[in-house]
């Protein structure tokens, strides 16, 4: 008699595909593409050792061509995951499953590349091309730091608003804060317009990383107003009060707002160095291939 199949099993099933499906490019199919780099760091580092080489490693033997050929393969391979992104497609090499072969043999690159040179570094267009190699794979590794950690304080800091809506929360302090300072003497009203006339958008790159404005024109009017307003008497119905709380509201939404474009900022200014360094290394890497076979 045939057995009839229990739905507990096809429960657990359905659980692991979830998870499967969830999980990060990081731990896809159970860090299939980490063991493959492993295994080939492992290899190359045995073979290093094993091979003798006379007098000496050095890119230019027939084991550090076999080291160059396979580092070169790998890094134009790698230069396809942009293309790559455009077609989405499931299963082995799914997106999610390239990614995760992008970073993993992308990190085995370093193994590689410094084996093949031979540890033999100069002032030389081969030394060029291997430095140019580091300089991207260590901004892919700041990369993954970001995605990895960068995207939950992003959803903290928003507390459940959008950057649209922040901005909308801004201006409408803006035109309250406007409405507020018509009753008050002309040096303070200047105040307020000053905050009311700067761009919350302004400052340069490193301020937006760092997150720090010195010149912010909201904070500086609170603290003269505050200023002012400590050797005034306290009146029961003083338009100041007013004032000083929508600036209050209004550097607590723009401090969200800055903490939010500087955490965009250091998930995007990686790519500002990954991308065009890939490019450099591709360049340095043809120089580097034509003159060693030039010269060979």
């Amino acid at each position: 008699m045939a057995s009839v199949a229990s739905p507990e099993p096809r429960k657990k099933a359905g659980g692991r595909q979830r998870t499967r499906n969830h999980e990060g490019f990081l731990r896809h199919s159970n860090f299939r593409w980490l063991k493959i780099a492993l295994i080939l760091c492992i290899a190359c580092l045995v073979s290093y050792f094993l091979i003798d080489v006379e007098p000496r490693h050095n890119g230019g033997s027939w084991y550090g061509y076999t080291l160059g050929t396979i580092g070169a393969l790998l890094i134009l391979w790698l230069t396809m995951l942009g293309m790559r992104k455009r077609a989405m497609t499931p299963g082995g090499w799914s997106l999610k499953a390239w990614t995760s072969a992008h970073v993993y043999l992308g990190l085995s690159l370093i193994v590689i590349g410094t084996l093949h040179t031979g540890f033999q570094l100069g002032w030389n267009v081969h030394t060029l091309a291997w430095a140019l190699m580091m300089v991207v794979i260590i901004s892919g590794i700041y990369g993954i730091y970001a995605y990895a950690t960068l995207p939950q304080s992003l959803s903290a800091n928003r507390d459940e608003m959008t950057e649209t809506q922040m901005i909308d929360s801004l201006r409408s302090l803006d035109r309250q804060l406007h409405d507020a300072a018509q009753p008050l003497v002309p040096e303070q009203a200047a105040l307020v317009q000053s905050s009311l006339e700067q761009d919350p958008f302004a400052g340069h790159l490193l301020q937006r990383i760092g997150n720090r404005y010195p010149g912010c024109s909201t904070r500086n009017a609170q603290a003269e107003l505050r200023r002012s307003r400590a050797y005034q008497p306290r009146l029961g119905d003083d338009p100041l009060d007013k004032v000083d709380s929508l600036l209050a509201k209004k550097e607590a939404t723009l401090g969200r707002l800055r903490k939010h474009l500087q955490i965009k900022s250091m998930l995007q200014i990686w790519l500002f160095i990954h991308v065009p360094m890939t490019f450099a290394l591709l360049a340095a890497l043809s120089a580097h291939i034509v003159s060693v076979f030039f010269y060979w």
